[in-house]
């Protein structure tokens, strides 16, 4: 029987934590880039390949169902198999599919090269910070962790110029094809990382309950992007078998238990309602100011910056702010900051100007999310024992991300936006006025439940932990359990113990 290795013994400011660090924020800034440079080039990929609407919804969205139905099991795999390695599985996935995706003929193709890219993202996102939790002192990992959010912030940041320079200069396929040589890099760094996993951990995977989940979540987006009913005869069986999987399953890879905090759940519902509404916007305003506005991809990119900057200055001091007064008022008052800036995103249309238009609409809906991203995330965190955070912090990103899937399919057909009408900038622009419109109402539906289920204070017990605070990411919370916060199967549940 192996007996366990001794724990992370490296600090921040040692060469060896310099390597693990840089590996780390790279490893994440790969998928995080994905996300931003991938709306940016959507407006080009339909151009060029030919594809109606219903395809750039794909695009997105095979990415993000593979993803979202797989990551709670990646990181469970993190743990028994090693971190590393598992890490750079992922990271190896990754680069093939991105390499897939660059070549592709067609849209199928495409589509297809991207599902496959969200399974490497799975293996990839919860092992990028486990890599810190595992190698890190206990007393260096808060200071680890917050450069780790700082840096990935970063990486987000400069998505729009990098992705937008791609699209404009060698076309949107570069987009794609240079993760290669970045997953190289990773690789060669990944080799001064130190290996590490859970000792402890026994069990089966649930590989059943993944499949089911990912097929129900499939039948559902198949129905809302393409408007016809049929999926949902098998998408809503598949649901309710996944759920019965769960009940049943000695080591489910999503335990139900979780969800008899009230304050778990509330919380999970205000992520489901606010990240639906990220999702629908920075889905439809990339294409809104190419196709409405004129905009090339590079100003494109660069004009949704104000957003990203306020995030990544703001989210610490509003965590912290939030652990002062509780997360009521941030989670209620947030949101209907960013659905005010929203409602100003009506102004943004053909013959519209940087300044007066779009500019002051991204700095109010920046504020707003700023103010609720890491009390979220820090208040899902205190709703659950110590020992489950890592199975809550997994649920809850992937809550985000199931928001985001089904706010991109469902939002077009809302909206009346279909076929060929994202290329015309009369029909588009009529869309993306309902559009903000119905995103800005998810902001505040998700207010009033915070309002109402979120209580003013936690418990002392309860608190948040120092580094949730931080937050520099726009597309899912982060995963930001600590080492000794396990799920009952001895899986890190998707965190970054796993």
């Amino acid at each position: 029987m192996a007996h366990a290795p001794p724990a992370g013994d490296l600090v921040v400011a040692s060469a060896a934590g310099r390597w693990v660090l840089i590996c780390a924020v790279l490893g994440s800034g790969l998928a995080m880039l994905d996300g931003t440079i991938v709306t940016v080039a959507l407006p080009h990929i339909g151009a060029d390949l030919d594809v109606p609407l219903s395809s750039l919804q794909w695009t997105l969205n095979a990415y993000m169902l593979t993803l979202s139905a797989l990551i709670l099991l990646g990181g469970g795999l993190g743990d028994r198999f090693g971190r590393r390695r598992v890490f750079l599985w992922g990271v190896g996935w990754f680069a093939l599919a991105s390499l897939l995706c660059g070549i592709a003929p067609n849209g199928p193709s495409l589509i297809a090269a991207r599902a496959l890219q969200g399974v490497g993202g799975a293996l990839l996102t919860p092992g990028s910070l486990a890599l810190i939790q595992s190698s890190f002192r206990q007393r260096e990992r808060a200071k680890a962790v917050g450069l780790w959010s700082g840096l990935g912030g970063v990486a987000t940041a400069g998505g729009p110029f990098l992705g937008g320079w791609l699209v404009d200069g060698p076309g949107w396929r570069w987009i794609f094809l240079i993760n290669a040589p970045f997953a190289l890099v990773i690789a060669v760094l990944a080799r001064r990382v130190p290996e590490s996993r859970d000792w402890e951990a026994s069990g089966r995977f649930d590989v059943l309950g993944a499949a089911l989940g990912a097929l129900a979540l499939g039948g559902l987006t198949y129905a809302l992007i393409d408007g016809v009913p049929w999926p949902l005869l098998v998408g809503v069986p598949l649901a309710v078998a996944f759920v019965g999987r769960e009940r049943r399953a000695s080591h489910p890879m999503l335990p139900l238990t979780v969800f008899r905090s009230r304050l778990f759940s509330a919380t999970n519902l205000v992520t489901l309602c606010l990240y639906a509404a990220l999702g629908g916007i920075f889905f439809l305003l990339p294409t809104q100011l190419q196709n409405g506005l004129g905009y090339d991809a590079l100003t494109a990119g660069v004009a949704s910056l104000p957003t990203t900057l306020l995030l990544i200055a703001l989210s610490g001091p509003a965590g912290e702010l939030a652990q002062r007064i509780g997360p009521r008022l941030p989670l209620t008052l947030g949101p209907l900051v960013a659905a005010v800036g929203l409602v100003l995103l009506r102004r943004v249309s053909p013959g519209s100007s940087y300044w007066p238009d779009v500019f002051p609409a991204l700095v109010v809906q920046g504020l707003g999310i700023s103010l609720f991203v890491a009390p979220l995330t820090a208040t899902v965190l205190a709703s659950v024992d110590d020992r489950r955070a890592g199975i809550a912090s997994g649920v809850n990103n992937a809550a985000a991300r199931v928001a985001q899937l089904l706010a991109v399919a469902a939002l077009p057909l809302l909206v009346g936006l279909s076929t060929h009408d994202y290329r015309d900038a009369e029909a588009l622009n009529v869309s993306f006025g309902r559009a903000v419109l119905v995103c800005a109402g998810l902001m505040v539906l998700g207010a009033l439940v915070a309002w109402f289920t979120v209580p003013r204070g936690l418990p002392r017990k309860e608190a948040p932990k120092p580094q949730c605070t931080r937050h520099g990411h726009v597309t899912a919370p982060p995963l930001e359990p600590g080492p000794e916060e396990r799920g009952p199967d001895g899986s890190g549940g998707g965190g970054p113990g796993g």
